[in-house]
């Protein structure tokens, strides 16, 4: 999951270029799945990281022919980030792309970062941190007029921070065919006992407020998902809204990646009763996938996600081409 990321983190702060061999195919416990209990998309390789050191919950930006992968905090780094020019080989940057945590946020606990181009030269990043006044996870925000930053603080006071739900994690961008921006998250409720919904909200043009009170579109009820649904990415196909999702307990095999959908952003969406990605496939082992983030690039789309490496020490990036039927995902 992205949240909780900060509890096990390792890896180089060096720059490093990593390639990808092959673009073919909230809280412990390290327990293989039932694979009889799900059909987990097959792949046709085993896994290879396109960023192989910790680099968790990754979201990428493409501008102007390049992507820019932003991850969750890594020791003397508030937010790691990369770029590539070809979604196969990866520099990480040596800099971290966050200048300072805001006023409210203490550090320790940056997850799950997102960044959008709001206006043409004009990125926000949307951050998850704790909260100082009252110790839950809390969304902010940050800006840059550059796609990789440095992003500053763009505000005193958390945009999102239900402190009664338990908090707010993992923001994501989405904007819909009338040019409308939305931000989705995720309630902190498995922090103390409550229910975790995937939310979203209208934002202002320039992606600092919130200009509608948030829906509730997806909420755990299958028994794959465990305590929890987190991480949303949310596309459009066909006409139909699918959201990519992260469920059950991420420190180990049993978190996996779902699909739900829904015909508009106002209504409650509905999940597949099968994962799209567990750690079990036929061809290969995942270890724990989750944290996805779906991005076109050079006209095809692309599954960026995290899986933890054999000795569980880190999650990696993974990236892996992404096809459709419909509007259903199949992964490549």
């Amino acid at each position: 999951m992205r949240s909780a990321a900060g509890a096990r983190v390792a890896g180089s702060a060096a720059a490093v270029v990593v390639v990808v061999a092959a673009l073919a195919g909230c809280s412990g416990g390290a327990g293989a799945p039932d694979a009889s209990a799900a059909s987990p998309t097959d792949t046709t390789a085993a896994p290879a990281f396109a960023i192989d050191q910790d680099f968790a919950d990754p979201d990428v930006l493409v501008h102007d022919g390049t992507a820019y992968a932003f991850a969750t905090n890594t020791p003397g780094f508030l937010v790691r980030s990369a770029t590539s020019t070809n979604m196969r080989d990866w520099t990480v940057s040596e800099s971290d792309a966050l200048e300072a945590l805001p006023a409210w946020a203490q550090p320790g606990r940056t997850w799950a970062p997102e960044v959008a181009e709001v206006s043409p030269g004009a990125f926000v990043l949307y951050l998850t941190a704790q909260d100082a006044a009252s110790g839950r996870q809390c969304i902010g925000t940050a800006t840059s007029s550059s796609p990789g930053g440095p992003f500053a603080p763009a505000s005193g006071t958390a945009l999102v921070c239900p402190v009664e739900a338990g908090g707010a994690i993992d923001a994501a961008t989405f904007r819909d065919d009338d040019g409308s921006l939305h931000l989705l998250w995720k309630t902190d409720g498995n922090c103390c006992d409550l229910d975790t919904w995937i939310e979203t909200a209208p934002l202002s043009a320039d992606g600092l407020s919130l200009t509608g009170p948030p829906v509730q579109l997806l909420k755990q009820d299958r028994a794959w998902e465990g305590a929890l649904v987190e991480a949303p990415d949310l596309v459009k196909r066909d006409g139909v809204y699918v959201l990519f999702f992260s469920a059950n307990d991420y420190g180990g095999d049993d978190y996996a990646i779902g699909t739900a959908t829904g015909s508009s952003l106002t209504a409650p969406f509905t999940s597949q009763e099968k994962p799209f990605l567990t750690s079990a496939s036929k061809a290969g082992t995942f270890h724990g996938p989750g944290g996805q983030n779906v991005v076109t690039f050079d006209g095809r789309d692309w599954l960026v996600f995290h899986s933890w490496d054999d000795a569980y020490a880190y999650r990696g990036m993974l990236v892996r081409p992404l096809t459709w039927d419909g509007a259903t995902p199949v992964l490549g």
